[in-house]
This record gives structure tokens, C-alpha cells and sequence, in this order.
């Protein structure tokens, strides 16, 4: 397992990069380039990254390829195929997007978005993305989501199965798919379900945490690891898993102390675990190895 996060300070080339990489602990790390980067700068990139022992965990191409409005979803579309190009070009695990909503907030809930029309629509987009590209080294990814598809292990199974590309794997936020009480309490066998329904397509993880609170009616919020329920001693059991160079990203916090906390949150975990079965979870307080 990798851990990344993203990086604050100031860079202005591959080494530098690199070394705000490396400052900060990170085997990791997002992909440092916009699609409008020339191939040189691309290559250098992706060689300064793999000296350094750095896995470019993802692209992000967050938009919405289902978007009612016609002109914004052509846009999307060919946003996700240039961001698929710059994955492949720079080495990264992964292009990763949400599958896109039938509404107008981009990664919102819809009431036609779990339906078979959608699902059907989705794989139908995806295809077009990645025949479009044709990806060799990575892969394209959906990210799971709480209300659309994937919203399950199950429907990410069927959605590989309907897709038929070998272009396309997994990404997966655990955190995103805790949509209910039922999940929140039953969070371990969760994770269990997710890593063996899924585990040899998944290319990259999101670390979060996630936290219900008590008050009317169902109001679930995003956390900083190790301040909320996510079982990391499990979600870090079941990566070993997975090839070594997985990466296990940090994000959504608001600082670099926040992300700082969060890294060594996990890095404490990842240390108890190993430790042996009498090291038992830290609390939330405390704030693996790169």
C-alpha cells in the first residue's frame, strides 16, 4: 500500500515536485499535470516519478458525462477522454470520475439516477471513453457514490460485466458508500464485502472518514480519518491484499496540518497492526509508511 495525499507546497518542475513529495512521507501521489501538458513535460514527469519511487496514484476528470443539459455533456465526455490520454501518458493507476448525474449538481443525488436506463447509459458512455482512447497501462475508474451507480459492490461487479473493456477497473471509497445506518454499523463487513468482490480490479483507494450524528433525521458527514467510524485496521488488512503499489489517497481536508494528521493517523494504524493482535486501534486524537 501507498499512501498519498495532495501536495501544498510550491513546485516548479519534476525534482521539485519530487521533493515536496518526498517531504511529506508520501510513496503517492496525484497527478501533478493538466491534460494540456506537452508530451515532453508529460515524460519527464512520469521518469522523475518512477526514479523517485512515487506511483501516480489518478487523474481526476470530474465532470459529468450524463448531464441533462447536451452541450455540457459533450463537454464531459471529451474532458474524460483527454484526462484518460494524460493517464496513460504520465503512467498513472488511473483516470477515476463518477459515472455522472441525471440532475443538475454534476455529483448529486437524482431520482433517475439508479435505474436501469441509467446504468444502461453509463455503460454506453464509459465504452465510448475508453474505445476512444484505447488505454494500454491504466485503466478508467468510476468512483463508488452513495446515490449513484456504483453504489454497491454488487452493482460495481455488473457494471465491469456490462462495460467489457479491459480498459476499465475500480476505484474505491469505502466512505462514499456508507449511505445508511445499516452500513455505518456494519462497516468492517463492508469493507470485507468490497475487497473481495472487487480486489484484483481496484487501482486506487480514497482514505476519508465518516460520521453519523444523532439528530433527525439521517445526517451522515465526511470526517477526517481517525475522527470517525472507518475501520482503517480492516480497510488496511484487506489492501495488503492488493499489489503493494496500491495507493491509499488522502483527501477533502482543508490544510496541510489536516492532511498531516490524517497521514499519521493512518501510519499509526499500519504500525499497531503489524505490531500484532494485542495493538488495538488508535483513538481519535492521535494523528503507513509512504
Amino acid at each position: 500500500m501507498r499512501l498519498g495525499g495532495p501536495v501544498f507546497a510550491a513546485w516548479h518542475d519534476p525534482d521539485s515536485w519530487v521533493a515536496a513529495v518526498r517531504e511529506l512521507g508520501y510513496g503517492a501521489a496525484y497527478c501533478p499535470l493538466e491534460p494540456s501538458a506537452s508530451d515532453a513535460e508529460t515524460e519527464a514527469f512520469r521518469q522523475a516519478a518512477a526514479a523517485a519511487g512515487i506511483i501516480i496514484a489518478e487523474v481526476g476528470a470530474w465532470c459529468n458525462p450524463l448531464s441533462p443539459d447536451p452541450a455540457e455533456r459533450a463537454a464531459a465526455m471529451e474532458k474524460c477522454k483527454r484526462h484518460l490520454d494524460l493517464a496513460e501518458r504520465i503512467g498513472a493507476r488511473c483516470c477515476v470520475n463518477v459515472a455522472g448525474s441525471c440532475g443538475a449538481q454534476w455529483d448529486g443525488p437524482h431520482p433517475d439516477n439508479l435505474t436501469p436506463a441509467t446504468f444502461a447509459r453509463i455503460v454506453t458512455t464509459v465504452q465510448q471513453i475508453i474505445d476512444a482512447v484505447g488505454p494500454r497501462q491504466t485503466r478508467y475508474t468510476l468512483e463508488t457514490m452513495p446515490w449513484m451507480y456504483p453504489d454497491s459492490a454488487d452493482a460495481y461487479v455488473e457494471l465491469l460485466r456490462a462495460i467489457d473493456r479491459r480498459g476499465m477497473a475500480v476505484h474505491l471509497d469505502p466512505v462514499n458508500l456508507v449511505s445508511s445506518p445499516q452500513r455505518y454499523f456494519a462497516i468492517p463487513a463492508l469493507l470485507r464485502e468490497c475487497f473481495a468482490k472487487l480486489g484484483p480490479q481496484i487501482r486506487s483507494c480514497h482514505a476519508k472518514d465518516i460520521v453519523l450524528e444523532g439528530e433527525l433525521t439521517v445526517r451522515l458527514h465526511e470526517t477526517r480519518p481517525g475522527t470517525g467510524a472507518m475501520d482503517y485496521g480492516v480497510l488496511l488488512e484487506q489492501m495488503e491484499r492488493l499489489p503493494p503499489d496500491t495507493p491509499l489517497m488522502l483527501e477533502h481536508l482543508s490544510s496541510a496540518a489536516e492532511y498531516a494528521a490524517a497521514a499519521e493517523y493512518v501510519r499509526q494504524v499500519e504500525r499497531r497492526r503489524r505490531a500484532g493482535p494485542r495493538a488495538r486501534r488508535p483513538g481519535p486524537s492521535s494523528a503507513t509508511r509512504g
